[in-house]
């Protein structure tokens, strides 16, 4: 008999993010040394501490195995380091779960407002600009939760709500192979072990939208 799954909530931070940071963002511009790109489909989804990620460039297509290796996406933790005299809030996102192996440098991004709903991310560990739009009717009610058994206790998949919108992880339940190398792709590692690529690539993120 098919039941309904239990959703319960993933622990709270100690220190909340901020109101200003909650909601969806989808990044309009990513500025590198190497150029620019607009195309990417790229949402963040921020709740009172938990955040989710996902990544799509263009021309990608997921469902085949080499699209698959091409996505980027993560869930975890948030933390807002408030700037003093003058300086931009630091932010760093400490990631619980991620489609791509291991990063040698932690993610954070110094964060300026332009409005209450555009906010410019400029690297810490790395050059870069990213440009991130709040969409309409995001700002809540915020929701962070895993699937979890009859006794509570977590079976792997998470869902993370803010307003009408919905980003859902399935983690992959694979290893990394133990030969991972320092900021290895996805693509570069099923290219080494393409026995091992079925389970590497045996995960899913759906970001959803409900219905004005």
């Amino acid at each position: 008999m098919n039941t309904m799954p239990r959703w319960t909530d993933l622990p709270a931070p100690d220190e909340p993010v901020p109101a200003a940071y909650r909601g969806v963002w989808q990044r309009t511009l990513l500025e590198t040394p190497e150029g620019r790109d607009t195309t990417t489909q790229v949402h963040w989804l921020q709740t009172e501490g938990w955040h989710a990620d996902l990544r799509v460039p263009a021309g990608i297509d997921p469902a085949n195995p080499a699209g698959r290796a091409q996505l980027q996406g993560f869930c975890g933790l948030t933390r807002i380091t408030p700037g003093v005299n003058g300086q931009p809030d630091l932010c760093t996102w400490h990631r619980r779960w991620d489609v791509q192996p291991p990063r040698s440098t932690p993610d954070a991004g110094y964060m300026v407002f332009e409005t209450p709903d555009c906010v410019i991310e400029t690297g810490v560990h790395g050059r870069y600009l990213e440009i991130w739009e709040r969409l309409p009717g995001s700002t809540g009610p915020y929701a962070a939760q895993a699937e979890s058994d009859a006794q509570g206790r977590p079976t792997g998949a998470m869902r993370f709500t803010a307003g009408r919108y919905t980003l859902t992880v399935r983690p992959r339940a694979a290893a990394w192979p133990v030969d991972l190398r320092p900021d290895e792709t996805l693509a570069e590692l099923v290219q080494r072990h393409p026995d091992a690529a079925p389970g590497l690539l045996d995960f899913e993120l759906v970001f959803s939208q409900a219905p004005a």
